[in-house]
């Protein structure tokens, strides 16, 4: 059966449309337009399809429109990640007058620009409170490292291997510093009979004090964490490019930390490696830069180390209350300004 055509809905069939020509004038075109805008029945056709977009009269304001659209979704992101709640009302506000424009646009541009800056400011400050976490569990763990080695012989697990060869002492006169530590002990290097280097520590009460000296090298370290993903292919590695001729010692940070360079939470390892000379110190800086550890200053004796970490808490405490002020800020500002959405 046939419906007659006055009753046909649109969805099925195409209204009835009609095509005119509009003459306005320049001061009352955007209104116009405007107006019927709100109707929402009309499509405008372009008359000038070859002309380019930068030649276009009204282009400047339509970048402006853009633009201001933009800020606008940079703030709405910023609402949700603050957990703001939006209100839908349901309303839909005309179109705003010209001069509204442009106090619109100076508000959404400091408000943009302050969002930012404080964005920025915290990003700077995460960064630093993270460094400042992997330097305490830095400290914490080497000071931990070196009172172990300070009356233990460091080796390998398992048995102590017969020592075969001890290199010879390459410089006459006092023991270098990087020898000695504030225990009262002695770094010396030494070859087992499997060929591998090991650590050991003599204290100066040593009756043997004055044979064990000439063993000894100048041993020197460098400490840093690295993710836990990463280490046995480091290791590895650190081992093969350095023959074996480095001691490396790991210990894993219990807490989940937050990469210094993407922010996002990783298991990291603290790590610290013994080594000769100034080859060996290049190779393993180069090593630990092509798997992105970060490497820390930490100081030879265990008083600058205590000193250093009661100087780390200050910062961190610090910084926690400076991070809690700054996202308190920026929530207000987003409570203030979530009208606009």
């Amino acid at each position: 059966m046939a419906v007659p055509e006055e009753q046909m809905p649109g969805i099925y069939r195409s209204e009835e449309i009609c095509l005119a020509q509009l003459f306005l004038q320049s001061d009352a075109a955007y209104q116009c337009v405007a107006e019927l805008g709100e109707l929402g029945l009309v499509q405008f056709r372009d008359l000038n399809p070859d002309v380019s977009s930068f030649q276009r009269k009204y282009v400047n304001e339509v970048r402006r429109c853009d633009e201001m659209e933009r800020k606008l979704r940079f703030l709405e992101r910023e609402i949700k990640k603050e957990e703001i709640m939006m209100l839908d009302t349901g309303e839909n506000p005309d179109a705003p007058l010209p001069r509204e424009m442009i106090d619109l646009e100076a508000t959404f541009e400091k408000l943009e620009n302050e969002l930012r800056e404080v964005n920025r400011n915290e990003e700077t400050l995460k960064k630093n409170f993270s460094e400042l976490t992997e330097l305490k569990h830095i400290l914490r763990k080497t000071q931990t490292f070196f009172e172990e080695a300070g009356t233990d012989v460091l080796m390998p697990s398992g048995e102590v291997p017969q020592v075969e060869e001890a290199m010879e002492l390459t410089q006459t006169g006092p023991v270098p510093a990087g020898m000695l530590n504030n225990f009262g002990t002695r770094i010396c290097w030494e070859r087992t009979a499997l060929n591998q280097p090991r650590l050991l520590m003599t204290t100066d009460s040593d009756t043997s004090h004055k044979a064990t000296r000439e063993r000894c090298l100048g041993i020197n370290f460098v400490a840093g964490v690295i993710q836990r993903e990463r280490l046995p292919a480091f290791e590895k590695l650190l081992w093969r490019a350095c023959r074996g001729n480095v001691f490396l010692k790991t210990s894993d940070i219990d807490d989940v930390l937050n990469d210094t360079v993407t922010g996002e939470p990783v298991n990291k390892t603290v790590f610290i490696i013994f080594f000769q000379g100034d080859q060996l110190k290049i190779k393993v800086k180069k090593i630990c830069e092509g798997f992105r550890a970060t490497l820390y200053p930490c100081p030879d004796t265990p008083q600058e180390r205590r000193e250093m970490s009661i100087g780390v808490m200050t910062r961190i405490e610090d910084l926690k209350t400076v991070l809690g002020q700054t996202q308190d800020h920026k929530h207000r500002v987003l409570v203030r300004r979530h009208s606009f959405f």
